[in-house]
């Protein structure tokens, strides 16, 4: 049971808080994850009017194909999540672990801690004061109550042992405890920490569970916590791709979503983003200051100062500096592409090269053909894009400008400044504005 229906005010944002992406992934969807690692295999999720169009998709993402969404109006507290929850549910024998949905740095191996803990538990961690975390009050090793900041007196306050808000509870025991929540506190809400001091009551034994790091179980209030929420998931991404044998050159300024795959050996250079399920094949070189999103980059790329957008790169290529690919492009094996060159929706062969100046959009470009500084595919007629078909080893010339659609044949050439309206046969030469052949022997 995800709790997630709070409103999150202190976020300030039109956009409800467990939404807000942490790694190029919401807030949520970190939470979902770690209950897929364990392979919780049903989920319900109590969220608020404005969240609930989006929710079954990034549960989806995160792996759950058996999501119940609960609509929780108004939001009078954890407790009332609760009931709200078990009102659209059976009643059944069995288990459930509850946690918040601004958790995204929850630890999959506690979640499984806690589900060995037994029937009745809640995860605890030691953490610096002050604190707005709930104080876990023991007798011994047992957990009596849990008592709200805002609630607490001022020695319990002095308490560094704090709620956690990831709890596993006995079905039907939760049951009973929920319907007896009172909302005589400071927020006038339901607690559904007061459901502890229940099961005590009750002569229930309530096992704590202490987290390692306290900062696995921090939750998300505000956009600053969200900012330290995101360097310790990114810290832990780097973390992982280099004991698997990345090279990050400095972890402090690259970024990384869930879901990479970069094989061993590869090097990341400072002030690289790498998202949406990239791949880098081993050997290759990313950065410094690059980009990639949806990129499938081969081995041993060299791939400097660019950007790569739902496009392929094939081994051997040299990439950059200020080099822009995007739009489905395909880029051949040993391909060179420089300085301030766009390819879009477009496939390079191998060996071909653009090492300068150019746009590239919706072109086909044979082996070994070489492309000239300038070189513009005038795709785009006023009404809908045309393609460029360019051959095998052609040579275009500097400032050619192909009017598209068009066809260049094998080991043609265009001269300088050349604006070419028609197709141009295999060994032809052609110049001028518009394009014209030169004449034999010339």
């Amino acid at each position: 049971m995800v709790l997630a229906a709070g409103k999150g005010t202190r976020m300030k944002s039109a956009l409800p808080k467990v939404l807000h992406a942490i790694c190029g992934r919401p807030m949520l969807w970190h939470v979902l994850r770690a209950l897929h690692d364990v392979e919780v295999s049903e989920v319900v999720l109590v969220v608020n009017a404005e969240l609930e169009p989006h929710v079954l998709q990034i549960a989806r993402e995160a792996g759950h194909n058996h999501v119940r969404v609960v609509l929780q109006e108004p939001q009078l507290g954890t407790g009332h999540a609760v009931q709200v929850a078990l009102r659209a549910l059976e009643s059944q024998d069995g288990r459930v672990l509850i946690l918040n949905g601004d958790m995204p740095l929850i630890a999959a191996d506690l979640v499984q801690q806690l589900l060995a803990a037994g029937p009745l538990g809640i995860v605890t961690a030691r953490m610096p004061l002050p604190s707005n975390f709930g104080r876990v009050i023991r007798r011994g090793d047992r957990v009596v109550r849990i008592v709200e900041q805002r609630d607490a007196t001022p020695s319990e306050l002095t308490v560094d042992e704090m709620n956690a808000g990831l709890y596993v509870f006995d079905e039907p025991k939760l049951r009973a405890a929920v319907a007896e929540l009172k909302n005589d506190n400071a927020q006038g809400e339901y607690y559904l920490t007061d459901a502890v001091a229940h099961f005590t009551h009750a002569g229930e034994h309530v096992v704590p569970v202490i987290a390692p790091d306290y900062r696995s179980v921090l939750g998300i209030n505000d956009r600053v916590e969200l900012a330290a929420a995101r360097v310790r998931v990114n810290a832990l991404l780097c973390e992982h791709h280099m004991r698997a044998g990345v090279t990050i050159v400095d972890p402090a300024t690259t970024y990384l979503e869930p879901g990479l795959e970069i094989a061993a050996d590869v090097t990341i250079l400072p002030n690289t983003t790498i998202g949406r399920a990239s791949t880098i094949g081993a050997h290759s070189e990313i950065g410094p200051n690059a980009r990639l999103q949806s990129a499938h980059i081969g081995e041993h790329v060299v791939l400097t100062d660019s950007v790569v957008v739902d496009s392929r790169i094939g081994d051997y290529a040299i990439v950059g500096p200020w080099t822009h690919v995007r739009g489905g492009s395909v880029i051949g094996t040993g391909v060179r592409l420089g300085n301030f060159v766009e390819v879009k929706h477009s496939e390079l062969a191998p060996g071909a090269k653009a090492r300068h100046l150019s746009y590239l959009g919706d072109a086909g470009i044979g082996a070994r053909t070489n492309i000239g500084a300038g070189t513009i595919t005038c795709n785009f007629d006023g009404k809908q894009k045309n393609r460029t078909e360019i051959g095998e080893d052609v040579a275009i010339g500097s400032n050619t400008s192909l009017v598209a659609p068009v066809k260049i044949g094998d080991g043609a050439l265009t001269g300088a400044g050349a604006v070419v309206t028609h197709d141009v046969a295999a060994g032809e030469r052609v110049v001028g504005n518009p394009a014209k052949p030169l004449p034999k022997g010339t």
